[in-house]
């Protein structure tokens, strides 16, 4: 091989790597994050997960983004190692469906339909709709996406045709035919497959390159078989390079990944060379070709979770053995929501954000939660109901900053628009849920202040202060339902009831100055009631930036300043109906 020859190996190579992980990317956005719900939720039967982590392998195509994933689910107490072990057996058994999609390259006849099967004649009409996806389609829409899986698959194959193409003189080269007689020795075959595979992170890339050097002829069944059963067990650097600093559950799991291949590949070896000294197997000194390489790599792993299965609880045990309990460190402990923020989960974007959407929705569940206590302490004080608001304003901030810094890391992924959409309303809310919950505190502590001094209001001063506090808890209560279900319908009714909630503090403050000027109550308790309608109201104004917010991003028109423009203009129907008819429910005393 000339240097010509060398250049096009390596820009095959390069061809290939680059569609298999750009195919790749675009099937996970196109799943949209469904497929990681679905082994979250639907693992509860070791049976249930071999059969899930197979299909869910088999649509992203790569064994060790699986692997990685349940590595993330089970650090963040997601998922149990019981029910990990089985989707890592699936997962050995989906990867193989990528060297049968591959092995199409080595079809051969005349025959026009048989033709039409090879890569050479479908992948130039593929490449063609691909671009013409991407050049048409909007950023972040499926059509978009299914572009760039379109064109990822035609990269790939042109890269393996390029890199069958390079080695196919190799097959008369004696340096090369001796290099690969080295590799028949099963353990020279096996480290050699295991360090490409740990190289490039891929099992499926790894077998993807076999399969070229095969259509050179002058790879045989000997060679081909050990350098797969090391494919197998380099694979799993990518599951144990992610378990580094996650919990001791998590590194379990790699291992039970790196033991599940490493075992399946001495049983295999032992038992297939100890009946090929006996018998002779004929066939290995035969070339070995694409189709032949998915046949191994299909009947190794499906072979080895045959084996294996009934022995998962065995994989268990020997990985809780390898990383002992008793060397557990004490980390903060966390809410579930936000422990489940597991960084191994960025890399599909569509499920990350959707664990940011559960999380914020547990904040908002402690933010009516802490305005609702704090409204409580006016007729009902105690000091450990205060230190409850004050709790949960600390559990708030760390929801803002744990989320907040999530959907940071999220922006710099690619996103559809649905995800753009949750993306935008989950950062704009969290800011106002931790207001709200500032908000709760400034309550509490002026009504403790209050309490303190011995200060008290007026009876009617009290009983305005009840009516308006109705109206408060009401548009909380109507907010946290209104994020939690995205009611669009709900939504719109939060913005008049926070209208006549201004108006109403605007007539409390004038009422309570008439009280002043008649000397019916004291300048001091007249500011603590002061600074108790403002905290209100600003609590209001935040439950309508989140309700204006979820109907700017479902319309995908207005910006939230200009919906509550129209609003407060009056320039809507419906807004000034709903105005008047709840102003006539919440009215003073």
């Amino acid at each position: 091989m000339d240097i010509f020859g060398i250049l096009s190996m390596i820009g095959g190579l390069s061809l290939f790597l680059y569609g298999m992980n750009t195919m790749g990317d675009g099937l996970v956005m196109l799943s949209g994050g469904k497929l990681e719900r679905i082994l979250e939720k639907l693992t509860q039967t070791r049976i249930m997960a071999l059969i899930l982590g197979a299909f869910v392998t088999a649509v992203i195509q790569s064994s060790s983004a699986t692997t990685v994933m349940v590595v993330g689910f089970v650090n963040s107490g997601i998922m149990k190692l019981t029910q990990a072990v089985g989707i890592i057996m699936g997962a050995n058994i989906g990867t193989t469906i990528t060297s049968w999609i591959l092995s199409l390259s080595g079809i051969s006849g005349d025959n026009v339909f048989i033709s039409l099967l090879k890569p050479s004649s479908f992948s130039p009409v593929l490449a063609g709709i691909g671009i013409i996806f991407i050049m048409t389609g909007k950023d972040g829409a499926k059509k978009k996406t299914v572009g760039t899986i379109f064109l990822g698959f035609a990269i790939l194959m042109y890269g393996m045709e390029a890199m069958s193409g390079a080695v196919a003189p190799l097959k008369d080269n004696p340096t090369f035919t001796g290099m690969l007689t080295a590799f028949s020795n099963p353990v020279f075959g096996m480290l050699a497959g295991a360090l490409l595979t740990a190289v490039i992170q891929s099992s499926s890339a790894s077998v993807g390159i076999l399969q070229a050097l095969c259509m050179s002829g002058a790879v045989t069944y000997g060679t081909a078989i050990p350098i797969i059963m090391g494919q197998n067990i380099g694979t799993c650097v990518t599951a144990l390079i992610s378990s580094v600093g996650a919990s001791k559950n998590a590194k379990r799991a790699a291992c039970i990944h790196l033991y599940f291949n490493l075992i399946g590949t001495v049983l295999f070896m032992l038992g297939f060379y100890a009946v090929n000294q006996m018998v002779h197997f004929t066939f290995m000194t035969e070339a070995a070709g694409a189709a032949g390489i998915a046949v191994v790599h299909s009947l190794f792993n499906v072979g080895c979770a045959l084996v294996l299965f009934p022995f998962a609880n065995k994989l268990v045990s020997l990985a809780t053995f390898t990383v002992r309990e008793k060397e557990e460190e004490q980390v903060e402990a966390k809410p579930a929501e936000l422990a489940g923020l597991d960084e191994r989960f960025l890399d599909t974007p569509s499920y990350a954000i959707r664990l940011c959407r559960k999380a914020v929705k547990k904040m908002a569940e402690h933010t009516k939660e802490s305005i609702l206590l704090a409204m409580e302490l006016e007729h009902s004080y105690s000091d450990e109901k205060v230190r409850e608001v004050e709790r949960l304003e600390q559990l708030i901030d760390q929801y803002e900053d744990s989320v907040g810094t999530y959907l940071v890391k999220i922006s710099g992924k690619d996103l559809g628009k649905e995800d753009s959409h949750l993306w935008s309303m989950l950062i704009h809310s969290i800011s106002d849920f931790e207001r709200i919950s500032d908000h709760a505190i400034n309550i509490a502590e002026l009504i403790k202040a209050a309490h303190e001094k011995g200060l008290t209001f007026t009876d009617q001063g009290r009983n305005e202060l009840d009516s308006l506090g109705v109206a408060v808890r009401d548009i909380m209560v109507m907010t946290e339902n209104v994020f939690d279900n995205d009611d669009t319908q709900l939504a719109v009714h939060v913005e008049p009831l926070e209208e006549v909630i201004d108006d109403l503090v605007m007539e409390m403050k004038q009422r309570h100055i008439e009280r002043l000027k008649k000397g019916d109550c004291s300048m001091e308790a007249g500011i603590l009631l002061e600074d108790i309608l403002t905290n209100y109201e600003r609590v209001s104004d935040h439950c309508s930036n989140i309700a204006a917010t979820l109907i700017e991003l479902q319309s995908d028109e207005l910006d939230m300043h200009q919906y509550v423009d129209v609003k407060v203009k009056g320039s809507d129907t419906f807004f000034k109906e709903e105005y008047m008819r709840l102003k006539n429910v919440y009215l003073l005393p």
